[in-house]
């Protein structure tokens, strides 16, 4: 086991404590010599692995397109909602994934959630659907086919999960 397992988490938190006590007295670089040793041990086993990166490109692709996208279903939500009186036609729709890694599954409902009109309400135990509700519903198909292609597929293809 080593002393320090995650060298910068325990250089910060030295640096940190010192700071916010506002002293370098003896007594507390101690104090932070022992919080900068135990706690990265301490929590070192619960660390996951990182995540492989397999197309850098396409992850700053995936990221712009994302931004893109946000200001985008901005734009069209304020439309919605201020423009003139439309029925919202509110709804759910069932997604099937196919995603192996929970931080792929993790990275596809957050990216739905983040663009307005839409939020990943559940993923089903078997992890093969995730449910989303939409602001404005004129379409599932449309819906799940966007999701799958502009959202899942490069996932996919980042992380090769």
């Amino acid at each position: 086991m080593m002393l320090f397992p995650m060298p910068f988490h325990s250089l910060l938190l030295f640096t940190v404590w010192l700071l916010l006590n506002n002293s370098i007295s003896a007594g507390h670089i101690v104090l932070a010599v022992f919080f900068a040793i135990t706690i990265p041990w301490l929590v070192s086993g619960m660390r996951d692995e990182h995540p492989k990166i397999l197309k850098p490109w396409l992850a700053i692709r995936y990221v712009l397109m994302v931004m893109k996208d946000i200001l985008t279903a901005n734009v069209e939500v304020a439309l919605l909602i201020i423009g003139p009186i439309k029925k919202l036609n509110p709804g759910f729709v069932a997604v099937p994934i196919n995603i192996d890694s929970d931080l792929g599954i993790t990275l596809l409902a957050s990216t739905v959630s983040l663009t307005p009109g839409t939020v990943s309400a559940e993923v089903s135990k078997d992890k093969s659907w995730l449910y989303v509700h939409a602001l404005h519903l004129d379409n599932e198909e449309e819906l799940i086919l966007s999701i799958k292609q502009r959202y899942e597929m490069p996932i996919k293809e980042i992380f090769g999960c």
